[in-house]
Protein backbone atom coordinates (compact mmCIF):
# COMPACT_ATOMS: atom_id res chain seq x y z
CA UNK A 1 0.00 0.00 0.00
CA UNK A 2 1.47 3.38 0.91
CA UNK A 3 4.28 4.45 3.16
CA UNK A 4 2.01 6.06 5.68
CA UNK A 5 -1.36 5.26 6.98
CA UNK A 6 -4.26 7.25 5.60
CA UNK A 7 -6.77 9.46 7.31
CA UNK A 8 -10.26 8.04 7.37
CA UNK A 9 -13.53 9.37 8.60
CA UNK A 10 -14.96 7.48 11.57
CA UNK A 11 -16.61 4.31 10.38
CA UNK A 12 -16.17 5.16 6.69
CA UNK A 13 -12.66 4.10 5.76
CA UNK A 14 -11.26 2.43 2.67
CA UNK A 15 -8.36 0.07 3.11
CA UNK A 16 -6.44 -2.93 1.89
CA UNK A 17 -8.42 -6.17 1.83
CA UNK A 18 -8.35 -8.95 4.36
CA UNK A 19 -9.66 -12.51 4.17
CA UNK A 20 -12.98 -12.79 5.96
CA UNK A 21 -11.76 -15.81 7.93
CA UNK A 22 -10.27 -13.37 10.43
CA UNK A 23 -13.66 -11.87 11.21
CA UNK A 24 -14.90 -14.52 13.57
CA UNK A 25 -13.05 -12.88 16.44
CA UNK A 26 -15.13 -9.73 16.23
CA UNK A 27 -17.34 -10.61 19.16
CA UNK A 28 -20.42 -9.42 17.26
CA UNK A 29 -20.80 -12.44 15.00
CA UNK A 30 -24.20 -13.31 16.52
CA UNK A 31 -25.66 -10.20 14.91
CA UNK A 32 -27.40 -10.71 11.59
CA UNK A 33 -25.35 -8.14 9.68
CA UNK A 34 -22.10 -9.90 10.56
CA UNK A 35 -23.59 -13.28 9.63
CA UNK A 36 -24.58 -11.86 6.24
CA UNK A 37 -21.16 -10.29 5.61
CA UNK A 38 -19.34 -13.57 6.33
CA UNK A 39 -21.26 -15.32 3.55
CA UNK A 40 -20.20 -12.85 0.87
CA UNK A 41 -17.17 -13.40 -1.39
CA UNK A 42 -14.21 -11.01 -1.75
CA UNK A 43 -14.62 -10.84 -5.56
CA UNK A 44 -17.31 -10.73 -8.22
CA UNK A 45 -17.87 -13.99 -10.18
CA UNK A 46 -15.30 -14.51 -12.96
CA UNK A 47 -16.81 -14.18 -16.43
CA UNK A 48 -15.64 -13.45 -19.96
CA UNK A 49 -15.34 -9.68 -20.34
CA UNK A 50 -16.41 -7.49 -23.23
CA UNK A 51 -14.71 -4.27 -24.29
CA UNK A 52 -16.27 -0.89 -23.51
CA UNK A 53 -18.82 0.62 -21.17
CA UNK A 54 -18.85 3.11 -18.30
CA UNK A 55 -18.77 2.20 -14.63
CA UNK A 56 -20.09 4.71 -12.09
CA UNK A 57 -18.77 4.62 -8.53
CA UNK A 58 -20.37 6.26 -5.48
CA UNK A 59 -18.00 8.11 -3.15
CA UNK A 60 -19.87 8.40 0.12
CA UNK A 61 -18.95 11.58 1.94
CA UNK A 62 -20.83 14.60 3.23
CA UNK A 63 -17.97 16.89 2.29
CA UNK A 64 -16.26 17.78 -1.01
CA UNK A 65 -13.02 15.89 -1.69
CA UNK A 66 -9.87 18.02 -1.64
CA UNK A 67 -8.48 16.55 -4.86
CA UNK A 68 -4.76 16.37 -4.12
CA UNK A 69 -3.64 14.01 -6.91
CA UNK A 70 -0.24 13.18 -5.44
CA UNK A 71 0.63 10.13 -3.41
CA UNK A 72 3.34 12.13 -1.65
CA UNK A 73 1.11 15.04 -0.59
CA UNK A 74 -2.31 13.49 -0.07
CA UNK A 75 -3.24 12.02 3.32
CA UNK A 76 -6.98 11.44 2.88
CA UNK A 77 -8.63 8.09 2.19
CA UNK A 78 -11.27 10.00 0.21
CA UNK A 79 -8.68 11.55 -2.13
CA UNK A 80 -7.03 8.16 -2.48
CA UNK A 81 -10.33 6.63 -3.60
CA UNK A 82 -10.88 9.43 -6.12
CA UNK A 83 -7.42 8.84 -7.64
CA UNK A 84 -7.64 5.02 -7.70
CA UNK A 85 -8.29 4.40 -11.43
CA UNK A 86 -5.13 6.29 -12.38
CA UNK A 87 -2.86 5.99 -9.39
CA UNK A 88 -1.01 2.70 -9.63
CA UNK A 89 1.74 1.64 -7.25
CA UNK A 90 5.12 0.38 -8.45
CA UNK A 91 4.52 -3.02 -6.88
CA UNK A 92 1.98 -5.83 -6.92
CA UNK A 93 1.80 -8.25 -3.98
CA UNK A 94 0.62 -11.74 -3.14
CA UNK A 95 -2.38 -12.23 -0.84
CA UNK A 96 -0.12 -11.73 2.20
CA UNK A 97 1.10 -8.34 0.93
CA UNK A 98 4.58 -9.64 0.09
CA UNK A 99 5.98 -7.67 -2.87
CA UNK A 100 6.38 -9.69 -6.06
CA UNK A 101 7.74 -8.82 -9.50
CA UNK A 102 4.38 -8.68 -11.32
CA UNK A 103 3.88 -4.92 -10.94
CA UNK A 104 5.31 -1.94 -12.81
CA UNK A 105 8.67 -2.32 -11.03
CA UNK A 106 10.82 -5.02 -9.47
CA UNK A 107 12.44 -4.82 -6.04
CA UNK A 108 15.64 -6.59 -4.95
CA UNK A 109 16.89 -6.60 -1.36
CA UNK A 110 20.57 -7.09 -0.46
CA UNK A 111 20.88 -7.39 3.31
CA UNK A 112 24.68 -7.64 3.21
CA UNK A 113 25.17 -4.53 1.06
CA UNK A 114 22.27 -2.81 2.86
CA UNK A 115 20.60 -1.83 -0.41
CA UNK A 116 17.21 -2.00 -2.09
CA UNK A 117 17.30 -1.90 -5.90
CA UNK A 118 14.13 -0.79 -7.68
CA UNK A 119 13.87 -1.11 -11.46
CA UNK A 120 10.84 0.11 -13.39
CA UNK A 121 9.90 -2.05 -16.36
CA UNK A 122 10.43 -0.92 -19.93
CA UNK A 123 7.15 0.29 -21.42
CA UNK A 124 5.75 1.65 -18.16
CA UNK A 125 4.74 5.11 -19.39
CA UNK A 126 3.09 8.22 -18.04
CA UNK A 127 -0.21 9.11 -19.67
CA UNK A 128 1.68 11.63 -21.87
CA UNK A 129 3.68 8.75 -23.37
CA UNK A 130 6.98 9.34 -21.57
CA UNK A 131 8.76 6.30 -20.06
CA UNK A 132 8.87 6.31 -16.25
CA UNK A 133 12.57 6.69 -15.41
CA UNK A 134 15.02 6.64 -12.51
CA UNK A 135 14.52 10.33 -11.71
CA UNK A 136 10.76 9.69 -11.43
CA UNK A 137 11.56 7.01 -8.84
CA UNK A 138 13.92 9.31 -6.91
CA UNK A 139 11.89 12.53 -7.07
CA UNK A 140 9.17 11.45 -4.58
CA UNK A 141 11.85 11.30 -1.85
CA UNK A 142 12.69 14.96 -2.55
CA UNK A 143 9.00 15.93 -2.41
CA UNK A 144 8.56 14.08 0.88
CA UNK A 145 11.75 15.32 2.54
CA UNK A 146 11.89 18.95 1.41
CA UNK A 147 10.41 21.00 4.24
CA UNK A 148 8.88 23.47 1.78
CA UNK A 149 6.31 20.90 0.60
CA UNK A 150 5.10 20.41 4.20
CA UNK A 151 4.49 16.75 3.36
CA UNK A 152 2.71 15.04 6.25
CA UNK A 153 4.14 11.68 5.24
CA UNK A 154 7.79 12.42 5.99
CA UNK A 155 9.06 10.85 9.22
CA UNK A 156 12.02 9.08 10.75
CA UNK A 157 11.15 5.84 8.94
CA UNK A 158 12.62 7.34 5.77
CA UNK A 159 15.70 8.50 7.66
CA UNK A 160 17.02 4.93 7.47
CA UNK A 161 18.12 6.01 3.98
CA UNK A 162 21.64 7.45 3.95
CA UNK A 163 21.66 11.22 3.48
CA UNK A 164 17.88 11.60 3.86
CA UNK A 165 18.07 13.42 7.18
CA UNK A 166 20.74 15.80 5.88
CA UNK A 167 18.59 16.64 2.84
CA UNK A 168 15.51 17.13 5.04
CA UNK A 169 17.40 19.53 7.30
CA UNK A 170 18.71 21.53 4.32
CA UNK A 171 22.32 20.49 4.92
CA UNK A 172 22.58 18.74 1.54
CA UNK A 173 21.20 19.54 -1.92
CA UNK A 174 20.76 15.91 -2.90
CA UNK A 175 19.97 12.64 -1.13
CA UNK A 176 23.33 10.86 -1.09
CA UNK A 177 21.86 7.43 -0.38
CA UNK A 178 19.81 7.23 -3.59
CA UNK A 179 21.94 6.25 -6.55
CA UNK A 180 20.89 6.20 -10.23
CA UNK A 181 23.48 3.80 -11.76
CA UNK A 182 22.29 4.36 -15.35
CA UNK A 183 21.63 8.07 -14.89
CA UNK A 184 18.36 9.97 -14.52
CA UNK A 185 17.02 8.55 -17.77
CA UNK A 186 17.81 4.97 -16.77
CA UNK A 187 15.19 2.81 -15.09
CA UNK A 188 16.94 1.84 -11.84
CA UNK A 189 17.60 3.37 -8.44
CA UNK A 190 19.71 1.81 -5.69
CA UNK A 191 18.79 2.95 -2.17
CA UNK A 192 21.54 2.68 0.47
CA UNK A 193 20.40 2.15 4.06
CA UNK A 194 22.01 2.61 7.45
CA UNK A 195 20.17 -0.51 8.57
CA UNK A 196 17.97 -3.11 6.87
CA UNK A 197 14.46 -3.72 8.18
CA UNK A 198 12.34 -6.89 8.34
CA UNK A 199 9.26 -5.23 6.86
CA UNK A 200 11.05 -4.35 3.61
CA UNK A 201 9.77 -7.45 1.85
CA UNK A 202 6.18 -6.24 2.28
CA UNK A 203 4.12 -3.47 0.74
CA UNK A 204 3.42 -0.52 3.02
CA UNK A 205 6.69 -0.92 4.93
CA UNK A 206 7.58 2.79 4.89
CA UNK A 207 11.30 2.38 4.22
CA UNK A 208 11.05 2.93 0.50
CA UNK A 209 8.39 4.76 -1.47
CA UNK A 210 6.02 2.75 -3.65
CA UNK A 211 4.98 5.42 -6.13
CA UNK A 212 6.71 7.44 -8.84
CA UNK A 213 6.32 11.18 -9.55
CA UNK A 214 6.64 12.66 -13.08
CA UNK A 215 9.77 14.78 -12.71
CA UNK A 216 9.63 16.14 -16.28
CA UNK A 217 6.12 17.43 -15.57
CA UNK A 218 6.70 18.85 -12.07
CA UNK A 219 10.37 19.93 -12.07
CA UNK A 220 9.74 23.65 -12.75
CA UNK A 221 7.24 24.02 -9.88
CA UNK A 222 8.76 25.28 -6.61
CA UNK A 223 8.32 22.83 -3.74
CA UNK A 224 6.18 25.27 -1.77
CA UNK A 225 3.73 25.56 -4.69
CA UNK A 226 3.43 21.84 -5.48
CA UNK A 227 0.38 21.10 -3.34
CA UNK A 228 -1.70 23.86 -4.97
CA UNK A 229 -0.46 23.68 -8.58
CA UNK A 230 -2.69 22.68 -11.52
CA UNK A 231 -0.41 19.74 -12.37
CA UNK A 232 -1.44 18.12 -9.08
CA UNK A 233 -4.92 19.57 -8.53
CA UNK A 234 -6.37 19.56 -12.06
CA UNK A 235 -4.19 17.73 -14.61
CA UNK A 236 -2.22 14.96 -12.88
CA UNK A 237 -0.08 12.45 -14.77
CA UNK A 238 -0.27 8.78 -13.80
CA UNK A 239 1.09 5.58 -15.33
CA UNK A 240 -1.98 3.59 -14.24
CA UNK A 241 -4.73 2.23 -16.51
CA UNK A 242 -6.73 5.46 -16.68
CA UNK A 243 -6.03 9.18 -17.03
CA UNK A 244 -8.06 12.06 -15.65
CA UNK A 245 -10.44 13.41 -18.29
CA UNK A 246 -12.86 15.64 -16.40
CA UNK A 247 -12.91 17.07 -12.89
CA UNK A 248 -15.80 18.81 -11.16
CA UNK A 249 -13.89 20.07 -8.16
CA UNK A 250 -14.80 18.33 -4.95
CA UNK A 251 -17.73 16.52 -6.58
CA UNK A 252 -16.82 14.12 -9.39
CA UNK A 253 -14.03 12.78 -11.61
CA UNK A 254 -14.16 11.06 -14.98
CA UNK A 255 -11.34 8.71 -15.98
CA UNK A 256 -10.65 7.47 -19.53
CA UNK A 257 -8.07 4.86 -20.68
CA UNK A 258 -4.37 5.72 -20.64
CA UNK A 259 -3.45 4.59 -24.16
CA UNK A 260 0.14 4.01 -23.02
CA UNK A 261 -0.81 1.70 -20.13
CA UNK A 262 1.86 -0.97 -19.77
CA UNK A 263 -0.47 -3.92 -19.08
CA UNK A 264 -2.58 -3.27 -22.18
CA UNK A 265 -5.89 -1.63 -22.89
CA UNK A 266 -8.33 -1.42 -19.94
CA UNK A 267 -11.72 -3.09 -20.50
CA UNK A 268 -13.80 0.02 -19.73
CA UNK A 269 -14.21 3.24 -21.71
CA UNK A 270 -14.85 5.32 -18.59
CA UNK A 271 -14.85 5.26 -14.81
CA UNK A 272 -16.92 8.02 -13.20
CA UNK A 273 -16.57 8.61 -9.43
CA UNK A 274 -19.16 10.87 -7.87
CA UNK A 275 -19.78 12.20 -4.37
CA UNK A 276 -23.01 11.00 -2.78
CA UNK A 277 -24.21 11.99 0.68
CA UNK A 278 -24.13 8.99 3.07
CA UNK A 279 -27.78 9.70 3.95
CA UNK A 280 -28.71 8.96 0.32
CA UNK A 281 -26.53 5.86 -0.07
CA UNK A 282 -29.26 3.29 0.65
CA UNK A 283 -31.60 4.89 -1.86
CA UNK A 284 -28.79 4.96 -4.44
CA UNK A 285 -28.26 1.19 -3.98
CA UNK A 286 -31.97 0.34 -4.17
CA UNK A 287 -32.40 2.50 -7.29
CA UNK A 288 -29.20 1.16 -8.96
CA UNK A 289 -27.96 4.71 -9.38
CA UNK A 290 -24.31 3.56 -9.37
CA UNK A 291 -22.56 0.40 -10.48
CA UNK A 292 -20.42 0.23 -7.33
CA UNK A 293 -21.64 1.60 -3.99
CA UNK A 294 -20.30 1.02 -0.50
CA UNK A 295 -22.93 0.03 2.04
CA UNK A 296 -23.30 2.35 5.01
CA UNK A 297 -23.44 -0.26 7.76
CA UNK A 298 -26.33 1.35 9.64
CA UNK A 299 -28.38 1.05 6.42
CA UNK A 300 -27.75 -2.68 5.80
CA UNK A 301 -31.31 -3.73 6.69
CA UNK A 302 -32.68 -1.23 4.17
CA UNK A 303 -30.61 -2.52 1.23
CA UNK A 304 -29.88 -6.21 1.86
CA UNK A 305 -32.77 -7.47 -0.29
CA UNK A 306 -31.77 -5.42 -3.35
CA UNK A 307 -31.81 -7.48 -6.55
CA UNK A 308 -29.36 -7.17 -9.45
CA UNK A 309 -26.22 -6.73 -7.34
CA UNK A 310 -23.37 -8.90 -6.12
CA UNK A 311 -22.33 -8.23 -2.52
CA UNK A 312 -18.55 -8.13 -2.12
CA UNK A 313 -17.33 -8.03 1.48
CA UNK A 314 -14.11 -7.64 3.45
CA UNK A 315 -12.76 -6.58 6.82
CA UNK A 316 -10.40 -3.67 6.12
CA UNK A 317 -7.09 -3.18 7.88
CA UNK A 318 -8.50 -0.15 9.66
CA UNK A 319 -9.83 1.17 12.93
CA UNK A 320 -11.54 4.14 14.52
CA UNK A 321 -9.94 5.57 17.64
CA UNK A 322 -10.01 8.26 20.30
CA UNK A 323 -6.78 10.27 20.47
CA UNK A 324 -5.64 12.61 23.26
CA UNK A 325 -3.73 15.82 22.52
CA UNK A 326 -0.55 15.49 24.58
CA UNK A 327 1.49 18.30 23.04
CA UNK A 328 2.39 20.06 19.82
CA UNK A 329 4.26 19.56 16.55
CA UNK A 330 7.50 21.58 16.44
CA UNK A 331 8.09 22.38 12.75
CA UNK A 332 11.58 23.77 13.43
CA UNK A 333 12.93 20.56 14.93
CA UNK A 334 10.59 18.26 12.99
CA UNK A 335 9.51 16.57 16.21
CA UNK A 336 6.47 16.06 18.38
CA UNK A 337 6.87 17.71 21.79
CA UNK A 338 4.92 16.64 24.87
CA UNK A 339 3.31 19.23 27.13
CA UNK A 340 3.22 18.14 30.77
CA UNK A 341 0.45 20.72 31.35
CA UNK A 342 -1.88 19.19 28.75
CA UNK A 343 -5.39 18.83 30.21
CA UNK A 344 -5.27 15.12 29.34
CA UNK A 345 -1.72 14.49 30.62
CA UNK A 346 -3.08 12.31 33.46
CA UNK A 347 -3.21 8.64 32.43
CA UNK A 348 -6.13 7.85 34.77
CA UNK A 349 -8.26 10.53 33.10
CA UNK A 350 -7.59 9.04 29.66
CA UNK A 351 -8.34 5.52 30.86
CA UNK A 352 -11.58 6.65 32.52
CA UNK A 353 -12.75 8.26 29.28
CA UNK A 354 -12.12 4.91 27.54
CA UNK A 355 -13.96 2.82 30.13
CA UNK A 356 -16.99 5.15 29.99
CA UNK A 357 -17.58 4.49 26.29
CA UNK A 358 -20.35 1.93 25.63
CA UNK A 359 -18.88 0.88 22.27
CA UNK A 360 -20.51 -2.57 22.03
CA UNK A 361 -23.98 -1.13 22.66
CA UNK A 362 -23.42 1.60 20.04
CA UNK A 363 -22.24 -0.90 17.43
CA UNK A 364 -25.18 -3.22 18.07
CA UNK A 365 -27.74 -0.45 17.83
CA UNK A 366 -26.37 1.58 14.94
CA UNK A 367 -24.45 -0.78 12.62
CA UNK A 368 -26.54 -3.99 12.38
CA UNK A 369 -23.59 -5.79 13.96
CA UNK A 370 -21.33 -4.84 11.05
CA UNK A 371 -19.01 -2.84 13.32
CA UNK A 372 -17.22 -4.39 16.27
CA UNK A 373 -15.05 -3.20 19.15
CA UNK A 374 -11.28 -3.59 18.72
CA UNK A 375 -8.96 -4.04 21.67
CA UNK A 376 -5.54 -3.04 20.41
CA UNK A 377 -3.89 -0.80 17.81
CA UNK A 378 -2.81 -3.84 15.77
CA UNK A 379 -5.90 -5.36 14.10
CA UNK A 380 -6.39 -9.13 14.10
CA UNK A 381 -5.79 -9.08 10.33
CA UNK A 382 -2.08 -8.87 11.11
CA UNK A 383 -2.21 -12.42 12.47
CA UNK A 384 0.39 -13.26 15.12
CA UNK A 385 1.35 -9.58 15.51
CA UNK A 386 -2.07 -8.92 17.07
CA UNK A 387 -2.17 -9.54 20.83
CA UNK A 388 -5.57 -11.11 21.55
CA UNK A 389 -4.87 -11.28 25.29
CA UNK A 390 -5.44 -7.53 25.66
CA UNK A 391 -9.03 -6.94 26.72
CA UNK A 392 -9.18 -3.27 25.77
CA UNK A 393 -11.43 -0.60 27.25
CA UNK A 394 -14.65 -2.52 27.68
CA UNK A 395 -17.58 -0.58 29.16
CA UNK A 396 -17.10 -0.17 32.93
CA UNK A 397 -18.51 2.98 34.57
CA UNK A 398 -17.56 1.79 38.06
CA UNK A 399 -13.91 1.43 37.07
CA UNK A 400 -13.99 4.84 35.32
CA UNK A 401 -15.28 6.53 38.49
CA UNK A 402 -12.73 4.74 40.68
CA UNK A 403 -9.85 5.84 38.43
CA UNK A 404 -10.96 9.48 38.58
CA UNK A 405 -11.53 9.38 42.36
CA UNK A 406 -8.11 7.87 43.00
CA UNK A 407 -6.39 10.39 40.70
CA UNK A 408 -7.91 13.32 42.62
CA UNK A 409 -10.58 14.45 40.12
CA UNK A 410 -13.12 15.24 42.84
CA UNK A 411 -16.73 16.20 42.19
CA UNK A 412 -17.76 19.79 42.90
CA UNK A 413 -21.46 19.80 42.24
CA UNK A 414 -22.28 18.14 38.91
CA UNK A 415 -18.75 18.20 37.47
CA UNK A 416 -15.36 16.96 38.53
CA UNK A 417 -12.49 19.43 39.01
CA UNK A 418 -8.79 18.98 38.33
CA UNK A 419 -6.60 17.56 41.14
CA UNK A 420 -5.44 21.17 41.80
CA UNK A 421 -9.07 22.20 42.40
CA UNK A 422 -9.47 24.21 39.17
CA UNK A 423 -12.50 23.60 36.91
CA UNK A 424 -12.10 20.99 34.17
CA UNK A 425 -13.73 21.48 30.77
CA UNK A 426 -12.67 19.11 28.00
CA UNK A 427 -13.27 19.79 24.31
CA UNK A 428 -13.93 16.78 22.09
CA UNK A 429 -13.72 16.94 18.29
CA UNK A 430 -15.38 14.48 15.94
CA UNK A 431 -16.58 14.38 12.35
CA UNK A 432 -19.91 14.39 10.64
CA UNK A 433 -20.13 11.91 7.79
CA UNK A 434 -22.34 8.99 8.70
CA UNK A 435 -26.12 9.23 9.18
CA UNK A 436 -25.86 8.29 12.86
CA UNK A 437 -22.78 10.36 13.72
CA UNK A 438 -24.77 12.94 15.70
CA UNK A 439 -26.70 10.35 17.74
CA UNK A 440 -23.55 8.35 18.52
CA UNK A 441 -21.64 11.49 19.57
CA UNK A 442 -24.44 12.64 21.86
CA UNK A 443 -24.45 9.18 23.42
CA UNK A 444 -20.72 9.40 24.23
CA UNK A 445 -21.09 12.91 25.65
CA UNK A 446 -23.81 11.56 27.97
CA UNK A 447 -21.52 8.69 29.01
CA UNK A 448 -18.74 11.08 29.96
CA UNK A 449 -21.20 13.34 31.76
CA UNK A 450 -22.30 10.29 33.81
CA UNK A 451 -18.81 10.07 35.35
CA UNK A 452 -18.78 13.80 36.08
CA UNK A 453 -16.61 14.97 33.17
CA UNK A 454 -17.68 18.26 31.61
CA UNK A 455 -17.03 17.35 27.96
CA UNK A 456 -18.17 19.74 25.23
CA UNK A 457 -17.98 19.47 21.46
CA UNK A 458 -15.28 21.57 19.80
CA UNK A 459 -17.14 24.43 18.13
CA UNK A 460 -20.41 23.12 19.57
CA UNK A 461 -21.07 20.68 16.70
CA UNK A 462 -19.73 17.85 14.56
CA UNK A 463 -17.09 18.95 12.09
CA UNK A 464 -16.74 18.55 8.35
CA UNK A 465 -13.88 16.16 7.36
CA UNK A 466 -11.43 18.72 5.95
CA UNK A 467 -11.98 21.27 8.74
CA UNK A 468 -11.59 18.53 11.35
CA UNK A 469 -8.21 17.36 10.05
CA UNK A 470 -7.03 20.93 9.56
CA UNK A 471 -7.62 21.58 13.27
CA UNK A 472 -6.16 18.23 14.37
CA UNK A 473 -3.03 18.59 12.23
CA UNK A 474 -2.41 22.13 13.44
CA UNK A 475 -2.92 21.27 17.13
CA UNK A 476 -5.89 23.60 17.64
CA UNK A 477 -6.26 24.85 21.23
CA UNK A 478 -9.96 23.94 20.91
CA UNK A 479 -9.22 20.19 20.95
CA UNK A 480 -8.32 18.17 24.04
CA UNK A 481 -9.25 14.83 22.53
CA UNK A 482 -10.79 13.65 19.28
CA UNK A 483 -12.23 10.70 17.40
CA UNK A 484 -10.90 9.73 13.97
CA UNK A 485 -9.97 6.73 11.84
CA UNK A 486 -6.93 5.13 10.22
CA UNK A 487 -6.87 3.11 7.03
CA UNK A 488 -3.70 1.07 7.46
CA UNK A 489 -0.80 0.09 5.29
CA UNK A 490 -0.38 -3.65 4.92
CA UNK A 491 2.91 -3.91 6.87
CA UNK A 492 2.36 -3.41 10.61
CA UNK A 493 5.30 -1.07 11.40
CA UNK A 494 4.05 1.81 13.55
CA UNK A 495 6.74 4.51 13.24
CA UNK A 496 4.93 6.49 10.55
CA UNK A 497 1.90 6.95 12.80
CA UNK A 498 3.27 7.06 16.32
CA UNK A 499 6.93 8.03 15.99
CA UNK A 500 8.60 11.09 17.54
CA UNK A 501 9.35 12.61 14.12
CA UNK A 502 6.04 11.71 12.48
CA UNK A 503 3.71 14.66 11.74
CA UNK A 504 0.92 12.06 11.64
CA UNK A 505 1.39 11.31 15.34
CA UNK A 506 -1.53 13.66 16.01
CA UNK A 507 -1.56 12.89 19.73
CA UNK A 508 2.02 14.32 19.90
CA UNK A 509 3.01 11.79 22.56
CA UNK A 510 6.70 10.98 22.87
CA UNK A 511 8.30 8.74 25.48
CA UNK A 512 11.65 6.94 25.63
CA UNK A 513 9.81 3.61 25.97
CA UNK A 514 7.68 4.22 22.87
CA UNK A 515 10.76 5.27 20.88
CA UNK A 516 12.59 2.14 22.01
CA UNK A 517 9.76 -0.25 21.11
CA UNK A 518 9.14 1.38 17.72
CA UNK A 519 12.83 1.08 16.86
CA UNK A 520 13.01 -2.50 18.10
CA UNK A 521 10.05 -3.76 16.04
CA UNK A 522 11.99 -2.78 12.89
CA UNK A 523 15.49 -3.70 14.08
CA UNK A 524 17.91 -6.22 12.60
CA UNK A 525 16.95 -8.61 15.41
CA UNK A 526 13.35 -8.45 14.22
CA UNK A 527 14.23 -10.30 11.01
CA UNK A 528 13.49 -13.15 13.44
CA UNK A 529 9.68 -13.18 13.22
CA UNK A 530 9.23 -14.70 16.69
CA UNK A 531 11.22 -11.87 18.25
CA UNK A 532 9.36 -9.25 16.20
CA UNK A 533 5.98 -10.64 17.30
CA UNK A 534 7.13 -10.41 20.94
CA UNK A 535 8.06 -6.71 20.50
CA UNK A 536 4.70 -5.95 18.85
CA UNK A 537 2.91 -7.54 21.82
CA UNK A 538 4.98 -5.45 24.25
CA UNK A 539 4.13 -2.28 22.32
CA UNK A 540 0.40 -3.06 22.29
CA UNK A 541 0.41 -3.64 26.07
CA UNK A 542 2.33 -0.40 26.60
CA UNK A 543 -0.07 1.61 24.41
CA UNK A 544 -3.09 0.01 26.06
CA UNK A 545 -1.80 0.96 29.50
CA UNK A 546 -0.80 4.53 28.59
CA UNK A 547 -4.05 5.15 26.64
CA UNK A 548 -2.61 7.94 24.49
CA UNK A 549 -4.77 6.43 21.76
CA UNK A 550 -7.76 4.18 22.46
CA UNK A 551 -8.91 2.04 19.51
CA UNK A 552 -12.68 1.79 19.35
CA UNK A 553 -14.10 -0.09 16.34
CA UNK A 554 -13.51 -1.70 13.00
CA UNK A 555 -16.24 -2.64 10.52
CA UNK A 556 -17.12 -5.12 7.87
CA UNK A 557 -17.11 -3.36 4.53
CA UNK A 558 -19.76 -4.45 2.01
CA UNK A 559 -19.97 -3.17 -1.56
CA UNK A 560 -23.02 -3.43 -3.80
CA UNK A 561 -21.66 -4.21 -7.29
CA UNK A 562 -23.81 -4.32 -10.43
CA UNK A 563 -24.14 -8.04 -11.23
CA UNK A 564 -23.21 -7.39 -14.87
CA UNK A 565 -19.69 -6.39 -13.75
CA UNK A 566 -16.78 -8.82 -13.53
CA UNK A 567 -13.15 -8.42 -12.45
CA UNK A 568 -13.91 -6.50 -9.25
CA UNK A 569 -12.02 -7.87 -6.23
CA UNK A 570 -10.77 -6.88 -2.78
CA UNK A 571 -8.09 -9.62 -2.60
CA UNK A 572 -4.60 -8.16 -1.96
CA UNK A 573 -3.16 -9.93 -5.02
CA UNK A 574 -5.89 -8.36 -7.18
CA UNK A 575 -5.32 -4.91 -5.70
CA UNK A 576 -2.54 -2.40 -6.05
CA UNK A 577 -1.77 0.37 -3.59
CA UNK A 578 -4.79 -0.83 -1.64
CA UNK A 579 -7.06 -0.23 -4.62
CA UNK A 580 -8.89 -2.28 -7.17
CA UNK A 581 -6.82 -3.09 -10.27
CA UNK A 582 -9.10 -1.13 -12.55
CA UNK A 583 -7.70 -2.39 -15.86
CA UNK A 584 -9.38 -5.79 -15.32
CA UNK A 585 -12.84 -4.49 -14.35
CA UNK A 586 -15.42 -4.72 -17.12
CA UNK A 587 -18.86 -5.85 -18.18
CA UNK A 588 -19.53 -9.55 -18.68
CA UNK A 589 -20.19 -10.69 -22.24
Amino acid sequence: MKLAKILGSVGVVSAAALALAACGQSGSSNNQGAKDAKKFPDSTPKKATKQGGTVSVALETDTPFTGIFSDELSTSAIDSSVAAPGEESLFDTDDYYRINNKGAATMKLDRKAKTVTITVKKGVKWSDGKQVNAKDLEYPYEILANKKTQAQRYDSTLESIQGMKEYHEGKAKTISGIEMPDGENGRTIVIHYKQMRPGMYFSGNGYFWESAAPYHYLKNIPFNKLQSCDQIRKKPLYFGPFKLDKLVRGQSVTWVPNKYYWRGKPKLNKVVIQVVNPNSASQAIKNHKFDITGVINSQWDQVKNTKGVNWVAQVPLAYSYVGFKMGKWDAKTGKNVMDKNSKVANKSLRQAIGYAMNIDAVNKRYTQGLSFRVNTLIPSGFGAYHDSSIKGYNYNLKKANQLLDKAGYKKKGKWRVQPNGKPLVLHFATMSGSPNAEAITQNYLQQWHKIGLNVKLTGGRLMEFNSFYDKVQHDSKDIDFFQAGWSLASEPSQGSMYGETSPMNYERFVTPENNKLLAEMDSEKSFNTKYRVKVFHQWQKYMYDEAFVIPTSNSYSINAVNNKITGYSTKPSQNNNGHQLWYQVGYAK
